[in-house]
């Protein structure tokens, strides 16, 4: 159920990093890699010691794994998602917690003189503006998420503010549970031109299901996340998690260094990159030569 592992760095007082995760999914683990990356290089001199626990897409779990934070009084708590933020703000008002994957913190109740983080935004613009490039006959974009994921209804919110502004409707299809996902699918297919998948943690934990059946039926993925494209879909414009990351590590050291959460801003990564599987390309008769995919990463 959980998954646990260390890490430390030479020096004299013993520092307790606890890392809490939703679930493991690329995206995730990749933030994760990059926290723990920035912890290694900056924070030389101290004796950092990394404690990670998943909470394998439980949020019941994620509140165990952050009580147990707070009564071994770790030193800083870095929480991957919004439900494990939760958790740990719930855990604790006193031990500093740095967040990231988070679309909106504040949206989520993540407030406090304890708190503070990285947001993973999605472009959306660009991902709404990616599908009338590669696919401008699409009319009806399908949108899968939670709706429990507070993220997930904020981004579906603004993405349909976008959407109509370009011409797009959205089709939305919520599902609660993994074992939903497989007739949402199939319902939702026979409705739309396009799917697009946001970071939503429950709807990631089985990509790989909904783009097999989506290409099946000929219905092309937009993806929120680069690793999302290796699975099959046709495109993103997205951020990095490892860079995201390793400056919500950066973060970190700020405040073992006594820096003061309240007084660090929530961040962003502004910087994008655009991913085409070419073979999904292909499949869908889509040019490459188009001089707005002259800078995409070509997988």
């Amino acid at each position: 159920m959980l998954g646990l592992t260390t890490l430390s760095v030479a020096a004299e007082k013993e520092i307790k990093v606890g890392i809490t995760q939703i679930v493991e999914h690329p995206s995730l683990d990749a933030a994760r890699k990059g926290v723990e990356k920035a912890l290694k290089e900056k924070g030389k001199g101290k004796n950092i010691k990394i404690e990670y626990q998943s909470a394998q897409g439980d949020f019941g779990t994620a509140q165990l794994i952050a009580k147990s934070y707070a009564s071994s009084k770790k030193d800083v708590i870095v929480a991957i998602s919004t439900p494990s933020a939760q958790a740990a703000l719930n855990a604790t008002k006193t031990i500093p917690i740095v967040y990231t994957a988070v679309t909106d913190g504040a949206s989520a109740g993540l407030k406090g003189n304890n708190i503070t983080g990285t947001s993973d935004m999605s472009p959306l613009d660009k991902q709404a503006e990616l599908i009338k490039t590669l696919l401008p006959n699409a009319k009806k974009v399908g949108f899968i998420y939670n709706p429990s994921e507070q993220n997930s209804l904020l981004l579906l919110e603004k993405f349909k503010g976008i959407a109509k502004a370009k011409g797009l409707t959205v089709v939305e299809k919520g599902v609660s549970s993994v074992n939903d996902i497989n007739l949402a699918i199939d319902s939702l297919l026979g409705q739309i031109d396009v799917l697009y998948i946001p970071t939503d943690n429950l709807v990631y934990s089985s990509a790989s299901l909904v783009i097999q059946k989506a290409n099946k039926k000929n219905v092309p993925v937009i993806a929120s996340t680069n690793d999302i494209v290796e699975k099959g879909a046709l495109a993103t414009e997205s951020i990095d998690y490892e860079k995201l990351g390793y400056q919500t590590g950066e973060r970190v050291i700020d405040v073992l260094n006594g820096k003061n959460p309240k007084d660090i801003p929530v961040e962003t990564l502004k910087q994008t990159t655009l991913v085409v599987n070419q073979k999904i390309a292909k499949k869908y008769k889509i040019s490459l030569d188009n001089p707005k995919l002259k800078n995409a990463v070509k997988k």
